[in-house]
């Protein structure tokens, strides 16, 4: 028991839920990780695919399996109607609304991307688009109300 007593003990618990605000930060951190990764291979004129599992069922033993295929990224960065580069957040497939009207960052050029999308990550992590991505997850709920 002299091992435990050098440790500080605690009535902590690991919670068992995570509250919704955190799980839909952490789904655009991990989209938004996606993108920078996507336009760091694009810069380096490498290929970047990220793996996920697909199930189906075998027609001829009935057995379900799971195969290994890559996930299939677009790109967020475009070319708007000024012909500057630009960079539209999504949340699923709803665009998010950054400020009051605005859709999308304007960049310079290609050699900022990385950097902006690093930018909007610490932003996300940090909590600042909380209300955009509520609003962008009530639109996508409402699409399945009947």
């Amino acid at each position: 028991m002299n091992t435990l007593a050098t440790l500080k003990l605690t009535a902590t618990k690991k919670p068992t839920q995570v509250p919704s605000v955190v799980q839909r930060r952490t789904k655009l951190a991990k989209r938004l990780w996606e993108q920078i990764e996507l336009a760091k291979a694009e810069q380096n004129g490498t290929k970047f695919s990220v793996p996920k599992f697909r199930s189906y069922t075998d027609k001829e033993s009935g057995v379900r399996k799971q195969i290994e295929t890559n996930k299939r990224l677009k790109s967020w960065v475009f070319v708007g109607d000024n012909g500057k580069l630009a960079i539209a957040v999504r949340y699923g497939a709803k665009i998010l609304e950054l400020a009051k009207g605005k859709y999308a960052i304007e960049i310079a050029s290609s050699n900022e991307v990385v950097p902006t999308l690093q930018i909007i990550k610490t932003a996300v992590e940090a909590g600042e688009l909380d209300i955009a991505i509520e609003n962008a997850s009530v639109k996508l709920r409402e699409g399945f109300a009947k």
